[in-house]
């Protein structure tokens, strides 16, 4: 499927996600809990990879300076096709000049973007709900307005496949 290069949160931050996918799953909405292999985590995505080698992404991707862990604010939520829906967050401006080094980095180790994740393109995001379509999405909606405003703390980032869920931690934040 696909590899994705991904910014996850501390312990706390992660908890509140999982708390929010299960009062979900409790309401008959599949959350990233249950999608695929069950192996997600919370995150947000700097870029999704359609084709790649592992060894030469993940080495550009060490290559790159290491950055400070920040807190990520999210306000809203967001609805996308098939019924997906997520957490929208407010970012920093060094946060958007990082996802673009990110880009930069994994297209010159010869890796295939999702066109999504092109500078400009990009529409940063935490997934909270994967089938929730029509009247399911107006309770995701009310669900996670309840719970905002909402602050994450990024500490760390990692290599994720998507289609199994192994993972690759990066050895510094990106």
């Amino acid at each position: 499927m696909a590899l994705a290069v991904c910014l996850l949160f501390d312990a706390r931050s992660e908890r509140r996600v999982r708390d929010l996918w299960s009062r979900l799953e409790d309401a008959g909405i599949s959350t990233l809990a249950s999608h695929t292999h069950r192996l997600h985590h919370p995150h947000l995505s700097y870029a999704v990879l359609l084709d790649w080698e592992l060894a030469p992404v993940h080495e550009a991707l060490c290559a790159l300076p290491a950055a400070d862990p920040f807190s990520l604010s999210l306000h809203g939520t967001l609805a996308f096709p098939r019924g997906r829906a997520a957490l929208a967050p407010a970012l920093a401006p060094d946060v958007g000049m990082r996802q673009a080094r990110v880009v930069t980095a994994v297209e010159v180790a010869g890796a295939e973007l999702h066109h999504h994740y092109r500078v400009g393109r990009w529409l940063p995001h935490v997934s909270i709900a994967t089938h929730a379509q029509g009247t399911r999405l107006a309770s995701v909606v009310r669900m996670i307005s309840d719970l905002l405003p909402l602050t994450l703390q990024v500490d760390r980032a990692a290599l994720v496949d998507s289609s199994t869920g192994e993972t690759w931690p990066l050895p510094h934040l990106l």
